[in-house]
C-alpha cells in the first residue's frame, strides 16, 4: 500500500512559476529541466509499481531525511516482512558509458554518479534503522526508467536495474513471502515523522515581485492567454476551462508559494492575476476560503 505518495518538490513548483513568470538563466533552466524530468521518471516508476506490484508491503515515496547532520532523498521505499527494497529512479535517455566506477555521456561529459547517491542513501537509512532498534535488510538498486537508456560496458554484478529488467524485478519483488505486522508500520510511520517538508533548497534564483510577469497561467499548458468568461476561465491556447474560483485559488496559493512572507489582500491578488477585472469577486474568493483578520484597508487574509 502506498503510506506516502509522491508530491512534486517545492523546489520544482517554485521552479515552474518562476519559468513562466520571469527569464532563467541557461543553468538554471538546465537544473529546472532536469528536476521535471526526473520527477516524470519517478511518476513513471509509480504508475509501473501500481500495475505490477501484486505483493504485500508498505510504499513510501519522495522522502527527505536527515540522520545528524547529513541530509539524504529516497525516491521509493518498499517495506516487506524480511527486506527493505531502496530505489534510486534515474529517468536519464539516451547513450551513456560506465569507465572508472563513473559514468559518462556519450560524448564524454562525465556526470553526477547514481551508484555513490544510493550508497550514501543505503548507509545512512541502515544507521537511521539501527537507531530505531531494527536490523532489517536493505536491497538498495538504482532503477533506469527510460526506455530510451543504454549503458555501455557497465559490469554486472552492479547494483542497476534497466528499463528491460523492471518488469522482471517485480516479478521477484511479487514472488517473495511477505507478511506487514506492527514492527514494519513502526518503521514507516517513524520514517514518516522524520520527513523534512520544508528542506532548504540552495539552486533557486533571487527574484522579487516586481520583475516577475502577472497574470493567471493555464492549469493544463501554463499560458497566459485567459479569457474570463462568465464563471469560468478559458485558455484561449489550449481551450483549458476552470472556474474562476479555482483559478484564483491557484494563482493565490503560487503567490503564497512565491512570497511567503508576504501579506495575502484583495488588492494585491488583483493585482497578482490580473485578469480579473472585480475586486469584490478576488474578495468573495478570498472570503470563502481564508479567515479575515482586521478591518477595512487593514484586512488581510491567512
Amino acid at each position: 500500500m502506498f503510506l506516502k505518495s509522491r508530491l512534486k518538490s517545492i523546489e520544482l513548483q517554485i521552479l515552474n512559476s518562476l519559468n513562466n513568470r520571469m527569464i532563467l538563466s541557461e543553468k538554471e533552466k538546465l537544473h529546472f529541466q532536469n528536476l521535471k524530468k526526473g520527477y516524470i521518471g519517478e511518476l513513471s516508476f509509480d504508475s509501473l509499481t501500481k500495475q505490477l506490484l501484486t505483493n504485500n508491503c508498505i510504499i513510501l515515496n519522495g522522502l527527505t531525511l536527515k540522520l545528524n547532520n547529513s541530509t539524504f532523498q529516497i525516491d521509493s521505499l518498499f517495506i516487506m516482512s524480511d527486506t527493505i527494497f531502496l530505489f534510486e529512479i534515474k529517468n536519464y535517455e539516451g547513450d551513456y558509458y560506465f569507465s572508472n566506477n563513473d559514468f559518462y555521456t556519450n560524448s564524454n561529459i562525465k556526470i553526477l554518479n547514481p551508484l555513490n547517491q544510493l550508497s550514501r542513501a543505503e548507509t545512512l537509512l541502515l544507521r537511521l534503522l539501527q537507531d530505531f532498534g531494527f536490523s532489517i535488510p536493505i536491497n538498495a538498486k538504482v532503477i533506469f526508467v527510460n526506455p530510451e537508456f543504454t549503458l555501455y560496458e557497465a559490469p554486472r554484478d552492479l547494483p542497476i536495474i534497466f528499463p528491460t529488467q523492471i518488469n522482471h524485478l517485480f516479478k521477484k519483488i511479487n514472488n517473495k513471502h511477505s507478511k506487514i505486522v506492527e514492527k514494519h508500520q513502526f518503521i514507516a510511520d517513524k520514517l514518516l515523522s522524520l520527513h523534512i517538508e520544508d528542506a532548504q533548497y540552495t539552486n533557486l534564483p533571487t527574484f522579487k515581485y516586481e520583475q516577475l510577469r502577472k497574470g493567471i497561467t493555464c492549469y493544463s499548458c501554463d499560458s497566459f492567454l485567459i479569457s474570463v468568461e462568465g464563471h469560468k476561465c478559458i485558455c484561449m491556447k489550449c481551450g483549458h476551462a476552470e472556474t474562476v474560483s479555482s483559478a484564483v485559488m491557484r494563482s493565490v496559493n503560487e503567490f503564497k508559494l512565491l512570497f511567503p512572507e508576504e501579506k495575502i489582500t484583495s488588492s494585491r491578488i488583483l493585482e497578482w492575476c490580473q485578469v480579473i477585472e472585480s475586486k469584490k469577486r478576488i474578495q468573495r474568493v478570498l472570503d470563502k476560503n481564508f479567515k479575515k483578520v482586521g478591518n477595512y484597508r487593514w484586512t488581510f487574509f491567512e
